[in-house]
């Protein structure tokens, strides 16, 4: 009997979400012109630079440490609205707009968590959020660009788009969910010592020929990634090009996982790939 490859294994341990009934690209709830959406807060619909402002002026950038979840930070936002109102709000966005994030750390952090509130609310009847660093490596190990051709720093400056194509082409291999906890397994393996705790069921970091273990999880990634090398290899491109595209990984309210848009960068020029996800 032929044994299984790496996909066709992992294909036989997991099976595929159903589709979404209304699909993702009529979920969103970008308005013509506008390059993010808005966030629904109290009947109202914030721009960042409002959600932000209103966070700023409430001292919400202390929640920084540790990363905050993305519900706390909505709820923050939630008091500030309560607090300041549509007036005050309107009152301290032109001057919060004019402040540098360089120059003051704070209104960096605001900016960020706006930005992440956006994001959380890019399609209706969903949640989303960046995908992980361990989850992009994961898609890039799996991508035909990978797999086929030799990818190193020279390849990467000539052809500047490479790896945003590879995450997105290699991450719509596999459900979203098997992604999912492959990208644990990755950033437990590489990342451990940089998370304050383990993720659960998965134990790291791990050497050449090592795997993390736990439920299921190292059977899994032993079978789709067994290449210690590029696994490395993958983790640490995805981590030292923050300014290439990723997708959202976006979680429907009725249940269920999808790969979803390429957002715009952050307000600092970067996209986030954290190391835990930041539902």
């Amino acid at each position: 009997m032929t044994a299984l490859g790496p996909l066709e294994a992992l294909y036989a341990r997991v099976t595929a979400s159903a589709a979404p009934a209304v699909p993702l690209a009529r979920r969103e709830r970008r308005r013509p012109g506008e390059a993010i959406p808005a966030i629904p807060i109290r009947g109202l619909e914030l721009t960042t630079d409002e959600a932000a402002a209103a966070l700023f002026e409430t001292q919400a950038d202390e929640l920084a440490y540790p990363v905050p979840h993305t519900d706390t930070l909505y709820d923050s936002l939630n008091g500030a609205v309560r607090l300041l109102g549509p007036a005050g709000i309107a009152d301290h966005v032109e001057d919060f707009t004019a402040l540098d994030s360089d120059e003051f750390p704070e209104v960096g952090v605001c900016r960020q968590f706006a930005y992440r509130l956006a994001l959380s609310f890019w399609y209706a009847e969903a949640r989303s959020r960046p995908i992980t660093a361990g989850e992009a490596a994961v898609a890039l190990y799996l991508s035909l660009v990978c797999r086929h051709h030799q990818v190193d720093a020279t390849t990467v400056r000539r052809a500047p788009s490479l790896v945003s194509r590879a995450i997105r082409q290699g991450a719509a291999l596999i459900p979203v969910e098997t992604l999912m906890r492959l990208g644990e397994a990755m950033t437990a393996e590489f990342a451990a010592p940089a998370l304050t705790c383990v993720t659960p069921g998965v134990t790291g970091p791990s050497h050449p020929g090592v795997t993390p273990t736990g439920s299921g999880n190292d059977w899994l990634y032993r079978q789709a990634l067994p290449d210690w090398q590029r696994r490395r290899f993958c983790f640490n491109l995805v981590r030292a090009h923050p300014r290439q595209p990723s997708p959202l990984i976006v979680r429907l309210d009725r249940g269920g996982y999808a790969l979803g848009a390429l957002p715009p960068a952050g307000p600092d020029g970067l996209w986030r790939r954290p190391l835990r996800a930041e539902w």
